[in-house]
Parts: C-alpha cells; sequence; structure tokens
C-alpha cells in the first residue's frame, strides 16, 4: 500500500482534462529534453481545443530495440494512461534504467484525442479503435450472438424500461455474464449506433498510428509495447494481457519478462487465448500493426489493464453513452449525469488508485526494458 505522501506526489502527475493531460505531457517531454512529434486531428475537443496525437522518443532511433508506452486507445481510458505516461517521464528511476539499457522508449500520447477529450471510449467515426484493425478488402467479421441483443444494449429510451431491463436479466440468467461480455464486447461492424463498433474503414487514429509505427518502428530488431488501459478487473489491480497472435513462443517470451509481480513467481501474464484473461476473444486489434509495420522486428507487447468498477457497472455506461450519442436532443442534466458515469466507468479519481496505477506502470516498463534488453 502506498503512504499518503507518495500517493498524493503520484496524483499529481493525473488530469481533470484532455487539454490538462496534454499540456502536463508535453511539460514532462520539455523537461526531459525530448523532441515531440505532434499529429493534429481534423476536428477540436470539447472546449475547443485542438487535438493531436503527440509522441515522443526517448533514445537514439536507430537502437536495435525499441518499447513503446501508448494511451488512450479508448480516448476516456486517457487519464489513466496519460497519468501513467507523465508519472514515468519525470521518474529518473526510468530514465536511469532506459540510459544503461540501450533500448529506446517511444511515447505515444493520446492515441484517440478525441474519443479522450470529449470522455468518449470511441473515435470520432464512433469506431472502437481496437477492434478497427481489418483488412477491409475482404468480408468483415459476423457477431451474430450481438445481433441478437443489439435492440435492447442501446435501447430507444434512457434510462431502459423495465421490459429491457428484464431482457438483459433474462439473457445473463440463461447465458452467463461471461457470455454477454463476449457478445457485446467481441466487436461487431454491422451497427453504426451500437458500441464495440469496429467501422468499415480505418480510422483516423489507425492511419496516423501506423505511420507512427513506420517512422519509428521499421529499424529496430526487437520491439515491446505495452498498451495502458483501463476498465476491466479489480479496481487498481493491472492485468498483463497478452497482446499479440496465438503463438507460442511469443506468449512465452511475453511471460518471461512481464509473468513475475511483487516477486511472487507466479505467471501473472494472461491470454484471451486460453481463458485466463478477464477480457474474451476480440477481434480488429491494434497490435495487429506492430506485425504488419514492423514485420522486420520480433514483437512481445502487453495490454496492462486498470481494474475500475463491476463489469455490470462498466456495461451500463457505455450502454448510457452510446444512446447519449445517438440522442443529441437529450436534456443537459440527464447528458452531465451519463458523461460524468462514462468518465468515473474507466477513471477512478483517488490519490490510492492513482498511485497504483503509477506503481504497476513503472514496474511493468522497466521488466519491459530488461526483456528487450537481454535480447
Amino acid at each position: 500500500m502506498a503512504s499518503t505522501d507518495s500517493a498524493v506526489q503520484a496524483s499529481q502527475h493525473f488530469s481533470q482534462t484532455y487539454p490538462e493531460a496534454r499540456a502536463q505531457f508535453l511539460s514532462a517531454t520539455e523537461n526531459a529534453g525530448l523532441h515531440v512529434q505532434s499529429h493534429s486531428h481534423p476536428l477540436r475537443g470539447r472546449d475547443g481545443e485542438a487535438l493531436a496525437m503527440d509522441v515522443a522518443l526517448v533514445g537514439s532511433k536507430d537502437a536495435t530495440a525499441l518499447l513503446i508506452i501508448s494511451s488512450a486507445c479508448h480516448g476516456v481510458e486517457g487519464f489513466c494512461g496519460s497519468g501513467a505516461q507523465v508519472a514515468l517521464l519525470h521518474d529518473a528511476d526510468f530514465l536511469a534504467s532506459q540510459s544503461e539499457s540501450g533500448v529506446a522508449v517511444l511515447f505515444i500520447h493520446a492515441l484517440n484525442p478525441h474519443g479522450f477529450s470529449w470522455w468518449r471510449r470511441t473515435t470520432h467515426e464512433n469506431v472502437d479503435l481496437n477492434r478497427n484493425f481489418q483488412d477491409f478488402t475482404q468480408p468483415l467479421p459476423h457477431n451474430q450472438g450481438y445481433d441478437e441483443i443489439a435492440g435492447w444494449v442501446v435501447p430507444h429510451a434512457w434510462p431502459p424500461s423495465d421490459a429491457v431491463n428484464a431482457q438483459t436479466q433474462q439473457f445473463i440468467d440463461q447465458h452467463g455474464l461471461l457470455a454477454l461480455q463476449a457478445a457485446i464486447s467481441g466487436g461487431q461492424y454491422a451497427h453504426p449506433q451500437g458500441i464495440f463498433y469496429g467501422g468499415v474503414n480505418p480510422t483516423w487514429s489507425n492511419l496516423t498510428l501506423r505511420h507512427v509505427l513506420r517512422k519509428y518502428g521499421q529499424r529496430c530488431a526487437r520491439l515491446g509495447w505495452v498498451d495502458l488501459h483501463s476498465g476491466l478487473g479489480p479496481s487498481g489491480v493491472a492485468e498483463r494481457i497478452f497482446a499479440g497472435h496465438d503463438d507460442a513462443a511469443a506468449i512465452a517470451r511475453a511471460r518471461s519478462w512481464w509473468g513475475q509481480r511483487g516477486g511472487g513467481g507466479d505467471n501473472h501474464v494472461t491470454s484471451i487465448y486460453d481463458g485466463s484473461s478477464s477480457s474474451p476473444q476480440l477481434t480488429g486489434l491494434m497490435w495487429t500493426a506492430a506485425s504488419q509495420d514492423c514485420a522486420q522486428a520480433e514483437y512481445t507487447g502487453i495490454a496492462l489493464e486498470y481494474g475500475t468498477v463491476p463489469p455490470l457497472e462498466m456495461m451500463a455506461a457505455l450502454r448510457a453513452d452510446q444512446w447519449l450519442e445517438n440522442h443529441p436532443e437529450a436534456p443537459a442534466t440527464l447528458r452531465e449525469q451519463i458523461k460524468t458515469q462514462i468518465r468515473d466507468a474507466f477513471y477512478t479519481d483517488t490519490d490510492v488508485w492513482k498511485a497504483a496505477v503509477v506503481r504497476q506502470a513503472h514496474q511493468a516498463v522497466l521488466q519491459g526494458l530488461k526483456g528487450l534488453s537481454a535480447g
């Protein structure tokens, strides 16, 4: 458990808005003497501010090993990820470890700046970025499970009617909560006004990330990636979810790097392929860009997923936020309530939770540096 002083100190790296988070990141990179390349988003933010995917490299662009640390794939989750990134940039131990390792570190701040600013999980195209990495020249996956429940997952009215709530409970009673989670979050491509929609074209964030990967990731022989997320699991606990192909060697490598926490020696890297993860099997995942755009590199990655609220509470927040997106005429009081609900579902605004985020990010990043430097 973090001390009160250390928890308060960690909390200072987190922000209450996207503009504040971006300013903190840019200030931290400036203090570290880093150059930032900003990729401007075509739209403006909630308060009229400029939006951008900001990128900063620590170390040599010609390093044989590169570790990516990214935030806000799911916009509103950027409150968590940005705080961890800013904390690392102020962390003398991390900066010294990076220098000693010879591993370059690429910070990608706000993969989805529009969602971050507007407190949405999706991009401005209403697309879940982590379902958007498909070959759109081929037929897209068909999620029949979502088709069957689409009418009440995002209902016509909010709050949901008693009838809709009864349908939800009936599904859970018959199939279980995990089946509901899989049907909803697995990714779907037929309901553009639904949740976990993967789109029918690459989004701005997809194309911009690929540009960044091609610029910074095509020289290295070894590539690691820690993608920062929030929402699943026990509050404040960071699940290390393997983010790569169902390949035994890659999974073993990830588990050798990140498998031990607190000196326990147990295997702590989970996988969607063997059912050990809190996440179901998904499609169109972002990490596929690493193997496609940096094909020369041996790739090893994890999603660092910080728990926040119970699954049904998180699901209700997502459903409400999508209903609000579909109903811009909603009263201001209901709008404010739903937006607060969605942010709270992915960002626990307490010193203790933030300290846990920073502590576990620090450990995972140092483990990634050690794994990459070992070759």
